[in-house]
């Protein structure tokens, strides 16, 4: 019996829906519909429009400032680029079919579920080991000295240690294949778009110090052998980066 054949070529993958909706954008600017400097419709608007959740749209938002063809402005909206015809103009749209499509971010609302599962089991079993970790606490010493949000060094300084502290809390388990899934989580946390949409989500010093304090009460629970504070605090802490970040 002959083996079935796919017709699809081997690079081809779904489209997330992120990329849809950056797509469809990208789309209305090309036809002139949405013109240089003009603004576009909010995220709730835009998500009415293509029937998606607004975490979605700001992904999406969040991908084309990456790309140069739109800028958002505080307390404003987002309004199309000077020179988006021209970025336009020297980059393909991305299809199913392309190398561009095929290297797209991780969709971040899609990383954080993914996180709500993993982690607080994460948290649990390293609670039961009751062990200190040098490094965990070196990323949350880091994370610590931030005073200037605004300044790009010290964000990505806190990007780096935020993401390398999530993925040293499953080392702290000593199971080599949690380490390895929580490695694709932080590897993930390190894309363009999880740092565009992080940025503009949490640029508030206070929601930083914060953020600070849980990391500090996660990692004291675990060491403490407390394994339900743990991963209470993990799932708490999660919940409100969805809030900040990716809003229903």
């Amino acid at each position: 019996m002959a083996s079935a054949r796919s017709d699809f070529p081997a690079s081809f993958r779904p489209l997330q829906i992120y990329e849809q909706v950056s797509e469809k954008v990208r789309a209305e600017i090309r036809a002139g519909r949405y013109l240089p400097d003009s603004r576009l419709p909010s995220e709730r608007e835009l998500a009415a429009m293509f029937g998606v959740g607004r975490p979605a749209v700001r992904e999406a938002i969040g991908a084309l400032q990456n790309e140069g063809l739109v800028v958002t402005r505080r307390n404003s909206g987002t309004y199309v680029s000077e020179d988006a015809p021209t970025v336009l103009a020297r980059t393909l749209s991305p299809t199913p079919s392309n190398e561009n499509s095929l290297q797209a971010d991780y969709s971040p609302s899609a990383t954080l579920d993914v996180r709500l599962i993993l982690e607080p089991a994460i948290a649990r079993r390293a609670a039961a080991h009751r062990k200190r970790d040098p490094l965990a606490e070196h990323y949350l010493q880091q994370m610590e000295t931030l005073t200037d949000v605004a300044d790009a060094e010290e964000r990505a300084l806190w990007n780096n240690s935020d993401r390398l502290f999530h993925r040293q809390l499953a080392v702290m388990t000593g199971d080599v294949l949690l380490v390895k899934i929580a490695q694709e989580i932080a590897d993930t946390m390190d894309q363009s778009l999880w740092k565009r949409i992080k940025d503009d989500g949490i640029y508030d010093p206070a929601r930083i110090r914060l953020y600070v304090a849980e990391h500090r009460l996660i990692y004291e629970a675990i060491v403490t052998g407390d394994a339900d504070a743990a991963a209470f605090y993990v799932e708490q802490h999660i919940h409100r980066v969805q809030r900040d970040i990716a809003p229903a």
